[in-house]
């Protein structure tokens, strides 16, 4: 019989391994999401730039310089500009929708223009991931010539559902893994069995599980490996059914091959050897299984 302390202990080595990897896996995925959003951050940052580069080519500008982005708060970044200059507010929003679109985080966000000498917003508008929930309003009135400053909030939600589709989409591997671990510790009860047992008798045969081999009036009938799992099996359940499908996952399964034919050829072979007792005898149970049938 398998030998359930030593079973539990595996299973509990195996586990503890699984929760190392697992917790490896999250701190390498959280490590790597720092990375990207580090990286995405500064992509972002390039792409405002653009937005008032074109600005500024737009408003008839081409020699003054777009000033560095500043960010001035956690999601909030402020274009600003060296000189005065004038916008299309239509031109502003399809020129930020068409760069801003290149951000794979960006879905929501906000923009106001800002008069830098009072902070009075002379125009806004939000864009939404979804087209129909944009706000855009007044978008043929050009603006006069002023110091403007362009600020851009965006909607925290597009980083924080990248971090979680990462991390949602190791847990598919994390199971892979677990179940590859449990399933290497799966118990073959026939290998643990023959372990554990010395000779069994069968009537007038003796079955020595460990040698594989029979003892008949002094002679020993040779097994094979397979032979003496398959016998090993029936004769812990000496007259009693066992099904066809436990035989053949027993047997076979744990090498990745399960052949029908497979099992009557050693059940055949195992028949010819048992002869030699005519008292012992592997039956057929008509659409369940076999049965090893000892009398006397």
């Amino acid at each position: 019989m398998v030998d359930s302390r030593n079973l539990l202990s595996g299973y509990r080595r195996y586990l503890f391994g699984l929760i190392v990897l697992s917790f490896i896996a999250v701190i390498s995925v959280a490590f790597g999401l720092a990375d990207s959003d580090d990286f995405d951050i500064a992509r972002r940052e390039v792409l405002l730039r653009r937005v008032g580069h074109e600005v500024l080519l737009q408003s008839g500008d081409r020699t003054s310089r777009v000033l560095p982005v500043k960010k001035i708060a956690k999601d909030e970044y402020q274009i600003r500009f060296e000189n005065n200059l004038t916008f299309q507010p239509d031109s502003l929003v399809n020129t930020t929708r068409r760069l801003l679109a290149k951000d794979p985080l960006t879905r929501d966000y906000i923009v106001n223009v800002v008069n830098r000498d009072d902070t009075s917003v002379a125009y806004g508008f939000a864009i939404s991931g979804n087209k129909k929930d944009d706000i855009v309003a007044c978008k043929g009135r050009k603006q006069p010539k002023a110091s403007y400053m362009i600020n851009i909030k965006f909607k925290p939600a597009g980083i924080i559902t990248a971090k979680n589709g990462l991390l949602l989409g190791s847990l598919p591997f994390l199971a892979f893994v677990g179940f590859i671990c449990l399933r290497s510790i799966k118990p073959r009860r026939t290998s643990a069995d023959a372990r554990s047992t010395d000779m069994l008798t069968l009537g007038s045969v003796l079955f020595d599980a460990n040698n594989r081999k029979l003892v008949v009036d002094g002679k020993n009938i040779d097994l094979t490996g397979t032979e003496s799992r398959l016998l090993l099996i029936f004769a812990l359940s000496p007259n009693k059914t066992v099904e066809r499908s436990r035989l053949q996952k027993e047997i076979w399964e744990d090498e990745g091959i399960i052949v029908g034919r497979s099992l009557d050829m050693f059940i055949s072979k195992l028949r010819k050897k048992l002869e030699c007792d005519p008292r012992i005898r592997i039956a057929v149970v008509r659409g369940k299984g076999y049965k090893l049938e000892i009398n006397g």
